[in-house]
């Protein structure tokens, strides 16, 4: 497996698992997205894995928040954004070398914390994130109020 920075060569894999993880967007807005990182990465990292074959297996997304991050105590903090490993894929260290590659790109820019969220009702993310040595630091509800 090779876990790489991804290009413009990766975007149509790279978007069809962004779709996979986020279905609430659209294609168009997926696309729009990915041209953006790729054009200017900011404090973003943005990895593909793929196996021998050069089949994708997954993504991650990750960027420095220098704002709040709740739980942490630090700043800058490595956020992963999103990732999504292919359910054929899945159990065989896809995520753990995509994390691992985040959090290699982490510490060279000082980070000394690494977060992420999850819905409290994706189990599999939560699994995932505790067999990836993450500790859960807080649950929350966000509410709102539509004023008319």
């Amino acid at each position: 497996m090779k876990v790489a920075a991804a290009t413009a060569g990766d975007a149509a894999d790279w978007a069809a698992m962004r779709t996979a993880l986020w279905p609430n967007h659209s294609d168009g807005e997926h696309a729009r997205d990915i041209a953006n990182l790729l054009a200017d990465a900011g404090e973003t990292i943005n990895l593909i894995a793929r196996n021998a074959d050069g089949v994708a297996l997954g993504f991650a997304e990750a960027a420095l928040r220098r704002d709040y991050v709740n739980g942490c105590k630090t700043s800058p903090v490595a956020f992963l954004e999103g990732i999504f490993v292919k359910p054929e894929a899945r159990g065989r260290g896809v995520a753990r070398a995509l994390v691992g590659a985040v959090e290699a790109w982490a510490r060279e820019r000082g980070c000394t914390e690494f977060a992420s969220d999850a819905a409290p009702e994706n189990f599999a993310s939560l699994d995932m994130h505790r067999a990836l040595g993450f500790e859960e630091t807080q649950r929350v509800v966000f509410f709102r109020k539509i004023l008319g």
